[in-house]
């Protein structure tokens, strides 16, 4: 079973800036963009690249990931030889551990990797949306005689001190690595994605498991110490669209740009698909008087209403009377009439009251109202609330079953099970 590359997806992480979002699934899981979800895309980018073995690392709240990715039968990897493979935290001889960080959570599975005897590596972030040739990436990464080749985006100077931000001299050598600089020198940001010569990653795990001072973390700990070597780390430039999606406002940015720049997330590219897993639905339905303008909106929708500059996901429902505007709707969501929505992420299978005002202008007042969570006027309902009827929720609000609000707050009338898939 000798592979030359596989993939490990590392896909555990719970995504606590996404709020009530990932109360019940892990960040990966979370829909995206009317008809898919966030592993979709890394998932994609490997079966593209000419990658058919991936492993799934998953920890925080997996059932809903391990259901999606199945046996990888939607990306064409249920294969004989090689697949996608879900791999979370087991129990073995040594005893059992939860994944500790990244590079521990690799660490854990180094007798999956030898199994299939690769010559490189690829670790991949599980929560970003982009298109990338991993294959071109190998490729630079054999063709710079490197040990480790790190993709990077450029970023601006404010953006850089969110980012770990590598130094590169002018061969494409890494000779400086800042995790969030205050004062950045660079604007190369790491995406996330390793290209390692698995031989050395091996032995460089084994060591860094072995330090007690180490987080064991790849950004942290792994590549600092390869430079601190003097190995061969090489820079790999990423022109495409990249994004992030760690909050919600990045989330809802995100969704947007399929509307406002379809040609560069380009998800009509046949070259280049983004497969996903969906269920068998019906064409959707706009029926007549409604107005749907610059959306996105996939299998099984049925629109009575008003639906302007929004992403709807299979099987939503927007009433007559209703008003949708700049706002991403997910598996199942009901908008009842009369109901009006603006700058609003909903959770799967919620019910808006009738009459419902939700979003606008933030009430630092209210009690739902969460800054820490929610920017830019975006308004956050999870999945599976049905909310009761001629209520309001300004901007900048998350409304979650985990709140604990007075009596006479209460906007919730019953919390129903989310589904998995």
């Amino acid at each position: 079973m000798k592979k030359e590359l596989i993939a490990m997806i590392l896909a555990g992480g719970q995504g606590s800036r996404l709020g009530a979002l990932t109360d019940t699934m892990a960040k990966p899981a979370v829909p995206y963009g009317s008809r898919y979800r966030i592993i979709d895309f890394p998932l994609s980018n490997c079966v593209n690249s000419g990658i058919d073995t991936v492993g799934v690392l998953t920890q925080y709240q997996p059932l809903a990931l391990n259901t999606y990715v199945g046996n990888g039968h939607p990306w064409d990897l249920d294969r004989n030889n090689g697949g996608a493979f879900i791999l979370p935290p087991y129990q073995h001889s040594k005893g059992s551990d939860w994944y500790k960080n990244t590079a521990n959570a690799i660490y854990q599975n180094i007798p999956f990797i030898d199994n299939f005897d690769p010559d490189y590596v690829l670790i991949l972030s599980g929560d970003h949306i982009y298109k990338m040739n991993y294959a071109k990436l190998l490729e630079y990464h054999i063709a710079k005689g490197a040990d480790a080749t790190i993709a990077v985006y450029e970023v601006t100077k404010e953006e850089a001190r969110r980012f770990g931000i590598m130094t590169s001299d002018e061969n494409g050598r890494i000779v400086k690595f800042e995790e969030k600089p205050a004062k950045p020198e660079s604007t190369q940001a790491s995406m996330g994605i390793y290209m390692f010569n698995w031989p050395l990653l091996k032995k460089e795990l084994a060591e860094d498991e072995a330090d007690a001072a180490s987080s064991h973390d790849f950004g942290k700990n792994v590549i600092p110490k390869l430079l601190a070597e003097g190995r061969q780390v090489f820079s790999y430039p990423f022109q495409g669209y990249w994004k992030d999606v760690g909050t919600i406002e990045s989330l809802w940015e995100s969704n947007m740009d399929i509307i406002d720049r379809p040609r560069d997330i380009d998800l009509q590219d046949d070259s280049w698909r983004i497969y996903s897993r969906n269920p068998v639905k019906p064409a959707h339905y706009i029926a007549p008087g409604a107005k749907v303008r610059g959306s996105a909106l996939t299998d099984g929708c049925v629109i009575y209403g008003s639906v302007h500059h929004s992403i709807l996901s299979h099987s939503v429902v927007v009433e007559a009377g209703a008003v949708v505007e700049d706002s991403v709707l997910m598996p199942g969501v009901v908008v009842r009439r009369g109901a009006c929505l603006k700058k609003v992420i909903v959770g799967m299978e919620t019910i808006i009251g009738e009459n419902d005002q939700i979003g606008g202008e933030e009430n630092k007042e209210h009690p739902y109202y969460n800054k820490k969570i929610c920017s830019e006027s975006i308004t956050l309902i999870n999945g599976g609330l049905i909310l009761k009827p001629d209520i309001s929720v300004p901007g900048n609000c998350m409304v979650s079953m985990a709140q604990t609000v007075a009596e006479s707050d209460q906007i919730i009338e019953r919390c129903e099970n989310i589904p998995a898939v």
